[in-house]
C-alpha cells in the first residue's frame, strides 16, 4: 500500500475549473476519437490514466481493471482518493467537479497542486467518460470514510455522501458506456487491455496491475509487476530475438526537472526498435528526448571505438545509421508540463529535455562500455559490420537509384504510369502477375491510376540487408516507382503517389505476397504507413447473376444474403408473369458464368455464382467496377496501432526462427474459417 502520509497537499482547493461539459455528448468524436472500439478503449484509458498519475506521483502502487458483465468496467486504485469536501467557489464536492466539468482536476494549480507529473489529458478524461456513460458509479475511500456518488449520462443523481467507514484509501470508478453513443456495440477487448497496460506497468516501476475478465467462466485474471522498469521492457521486446550481449544497459537519473530512464540492448536484427515515452504517453514520432539519446549514443560509441583501436585513423566515424542497426531501446521521460508538437502528442518539443537526456546517456553509457568490455566489443563489432554493409548498400543504391531514375527519366518498363503529375491525386496499384496486371491496365483510369505488376514473390526483407534487397528486380522496380529513395536517403516529399494500393489474389499465395510487401513497407518505408499512404484493395470473392442483375459479394455471409435476396426476387417475378416466360427470362445463363453448388446453400437454380480464385479471372470492366472505381470500391488503409505488437508479429512471421512461427500458426489456426490451397 502507498504511504498514507503522502495525502498532504491534495484537497478541494487544488481543484480548478476551466469550462463545462455540455459539448461532449453532441460531438463525442472530438474527445475520444471515435464511437467504435477505439473510442471505447479510449474511455478505459482515460479512467486508468488517473490511477497511473497517482502512481507516478508516488501515491499508489496497486491498480485493478475489471471487465464486468452488462458492458461495465471497473477501475480501482489505492491512491489518495479524489477529494470529497465542498469546493469553496462552486459549492459542490470536489469529486462532483472532477466528474462533471471539463478541465477540472488537480493538474492545473502549479507546484502546490496535487500533481507535478501527469500523463492524463489534464482533467478532460474522466468527465468525458462520465458524459458518455449510461451509468457511472464512483467510490472514494479517504480520511477514514467511504463515499459514493452515482451519475447518469453525466448528471449527478444525488450529492456525494458517506456510506461507511474505511481505513483504506483510493478511488473506484465503475462505468457503463452509453449504447446510444456507441452504436457499433460495446465489447471491450481483453487482450488489448492486457497489451496496453502491461506496457504501462513497465514504464511505472513498482506498480502492480491486476486485469480481470468477469464476462467468461472461469474468469480470466492476469497480474503485472515489473521491478526492472524499462530494462525489463527491453528484455521483453527482445525475447524472440538473438541479443548480441547479455547485459541490458540501464540508467535512471533526475536532471533538474527531467527524470530520465533508458534501457538499451543490441540484437542481430538489421532494423532499429525504439520506443519513446513522456509521462507514460508514447511519442511515435520521437522528439527532443530521442535526439539527445541518439547524439550521445553515436558520440560515445565512436569515442570508445577509436580509443580501443576498433576504428583506425583512416576509418570513417560510425554514422547514426550504423549505431542504430539492431538497437532495441526504450526511453521514458518524466517532465512537468511537457510541450508536444500537435494534439496527438506524437512528438516531444522541449529543447531542455535534449540536453538532459544527452548528458545522462553520454555519461552512463561510457561507464557501461568500460565496465563491460565483452559487451562493448560485441556492440562495436555489430556497428562496424553495419558500417561496412551500409557502404556496400550505398554503392548498390547509387548504382540502381541514379538521380535521373528518381526524377522519372527511366521508370521501370513494366510500370504503366498515369498521366497525372500531381502526386496528391495519383494511385499506384501493385498487382500480382501479368494476368492481373493486364486486366488492371485495361480497366484503370489512366489519368490517375498507375499499375506495377510483380513477377512472383519479392524477397523477404526481414532477412536481408539493403544491398541484397536492391539486387531483387521486383523490389528495385517498386523503389524506383515510388520515387522516395530508401534508407538514409528516404524523402517522403518525393513520393509520386498519394495512395499505394496492394492488390493481390484472395488465396494463400496472394496473402503471402501481401505479407512480404507489408514487411517491406513496415521495415523500410514506415513513414508511408504512419502518414496513411498504404492501402489494401478488397476484390470480391463471388459474382452472382440472376438474369441481367449482377451482384458482387466480398464474403461468404454477403454471398448467402444476396442468394436469399435474389431467390425472393425471382419468386416475386414469377408471381407477376407466366411461369414459362419467367423460366425463359430468369434461367438464361450469363455468358462466362457457370451454375454451381455453393457450400451450405445447396443448388441455387437460376442464380449463377462464380467464385473468383484470382484477379486474372476478372475482365477489365469487372475489375474496375468492383475494385478500382473510387465510387464503388472498398479499400483498407494500413495503420499501426501498437508498434511493439506489429514488430513482434513481423519478427515471428518473417524472421529466421521457425519455432515461434510454428507456434503462432498452431495457436491461430482455429481462427481460420476457410483456406484455399
Amino acid at each position: 500500500m502507498a504511504d498514507e502520509k503522502k495525502k498532504g497537499g491534495y484537497g478541494a482547493e487544488q481543484i480548478t475549473v476551466l469550462e463545462g461539459l455540455e459539448p461532449v455528448r453532441k460531438r463525442p468524436g472530438m474527445y475520444i476519437g471515435s464511437t467504435g472500439p477505439d473510442g471505447l478503449f479510449h474511455m478505459l484509458r482515460e479512467v486508468a490514466d488517473n490511477s497511473f498519475d497517482e502512481a507516478m506521483a508516488g501515491h499508489a502502487d496497486e491498480i485493478t481493471i475489471t471487465l464486468l458483465p452488462e458492458d461495465r468496467v471497473s477501475v480501482s486504485d489505492n491512491g489518495r482518493g479524489i477529494p470529497v469536501e465542498k469546493h469553496k467557489q462552486f459549492g459542490v464536492s470536489a469529486l462532483e467537479l472532477v466528474m462533471t466539468k471539463l478541465h477540472a482536476g488537480g493538474k492545473f494549480g502549479g507546484d502546490d497542486s496535487g500533481y507535478k507529473i501527469s500523463g492524463g489529458l489534464h482533467g478532460v478524461g474522466v468527465s468525458v467518460v462520465n458524459a458518455l456513460s449510461d451509468v457511472l458509479d464512483v467510490y472514494v475511500e479517504r480520511d477514514g470514510g467511504k463515499y459514493y456518488q452515482q451519475y447518469k449520462r453525466g448528471i449527478p443523481q444525488a450529492p456525494a455522501k458517506k456510506v461507511g467507514d474505511s481505513r483504506r484509501h483510493g478511488t473506484t470508478v465503475i462505468f457503463q458506456p452509453d449504447a446510444t453513443i456507441f452504436t457499433q456495440g460495446i465489447t471491450f477487448d481483453y487482450q488489448r487491455v492486457l497489451d496496453h497496460f502491461r506496457q504501462q506497468c513497465y514504464l511505472t516501476r513498482g506498480i502492480r496491475l491486476t486485469a480481470i475478465d468477469e464476462r467468461v467462466t472461469p474468469r480470466k485474471v492476469h497480474s503485472f509487476y515489473f521491478d526492472g522498469g524499462v530494462a525489463s521492457y527491453v528484455r521483453a521486446l527482445n525475447h524472440k530475438k538473438q541479443p548480441k550481449h547479455d547485459s541490458v544497459f540501464f540508467v535512471e537519473k533526475q536532471v533538474e526537472k527531467a527524470g530520465v530512464e533508458i534501457g538499451v540492448q543490441y540484437t542481430d536484427d538489421y532494423s532499429e526498435t525504439l520506443y519513446a515515452f513522456t509521462n507514460n504517453i508514447i511519442n511515435p514520432e520521437g522528439g527532443t528526448h530521442v535526439q539527445g539519446f541518439r547524439a550521445a549514443l553515436t558520440r560515445v560509441l565512436n569515442g570508445y571505438a577509436r580509443s580501443k583501436g576498433f576504428l583506425k585513423e583512416k576509418d570513417d566515424n560510425l554514422s547514426g545509421e550504423d549505431v542504430r542497426e539492431g538497437l532495441t531501446c526504450v526511453i521514458s521521460i518524466r517532465y512537468p508540463e511537457p510541450q508536444f508538437e500537435g494534439q496527438t502528442k506524437a512528438k516531444l518539443g522541449q529543447a531542455e529535455v535534449r540536453s538532459a537526456v544527452e548528458a545522462v546517456m553520454g555519461e552512463a553509457f561510457a561507464e557501461f562500455l568500460e565496465e563491460h568490455p565483452k559487451d562493448a566489443e560485441a556492440i562495436i563489432g555489430k556497428c562496424v559490420l553495419a558500417q561496412r554493409a551500409r557502404a556496400a548498400a550505398r554503392a548498390a543504391r547509387d548504382t540502381v537509384l541514379r538521380k535521373g531514375v528518381l526524377e522519372g527519366l527511366t521508370l521501370p518498363g513494366k510500370l504503366a504510369d498515369c498521366s497525372s503529375k500531381d502526386p496528391s491525386n495519383s494511385e499506384l496499384y501493385i498487382v500480382e502477375g501479368d494476368s492481373a496486371g493486364g486486366s488492371a491496365k485495361q480497366g484503370r483510369n489512366r489519368d490517375f491510376q498507375a499499375i506495377l505488376p510483380l513477377r512472383g514473390k519479392i524477397l523477404n526483407v526481414e532477412r536481408a540487408r539493403l544491398d541484397k534487397m536492391l539486387a531483387n528486380n521486383e523490389i528495385k522496380s517498386l523503389v524506383i516507382a515510388l520515387g522516395t529513395n530508401i534508407g538514409e536517403m528516404f524523402d517522403i516529399s518525393k513520393l509520386r503517389y498519394a495512395r499505394v494500393v496492394i492488390m493481390t489474389d484472395a488465396d494463400v499465395d496472394g496473402a503471402h505476397i501481401r505479407t512480404l510487401l507489408l514487411t517491406l513497407f513496415y521495415r523500410y518505408f514506415p513513414e508511408l504507413i504512419r502518414q496513411g499512404h498504404i492501402y489494401i484493395a478488397q476484390p470480391p470473392l463471388f459474382r452472382l447473376q440472376l438474369g441481367k442483375e449482377i451482384r458482387y459479394a466480398f464474403s461468404d455471409e454477403e454471398r448467402d444474403r444476396y442468394i436469399e435476396e435474389l431467390r425472393k426476387k425471382k419468386e416475386e417475378r414469377a408471381k407477376g408473369k407466366k411461369a414459362k416466360a419467367a423460366e425463359e427470362d430468369d434461367e438464361t445463363p450469363a455468358e462466362g458464368a457457370a451454375e454451381e453448388v455453393t457450400e451450405g446453400a445447396g443448388k441455387v437454380a437460376g442464380i449463377n455464382i462464380q467464385r473468383y480464385k484470382g484477379l486474372g479471372e476478372m475482365n477489365a470492366e469487372q475489375l474496375w467496377e468492383t475494385t478500382m472505381d473510387p465510387a464503388t470500391r472498398t479499400m483498407k488503409v494500413v495503420t499501426v496501432e501498437d508498434a511493439a505488437k506489429a514488430d513482434e508479429v513481423f519478427e515471428v512471421l518473417m524472421g529466421a526462427d521457425v519455432a515461434p512461427r510454428k507456434k503462432f500458426i498452431q495457436t491461430n489456426a482455429k481462427n481460420v474459417k476457410e483456406l484455399d490451397i
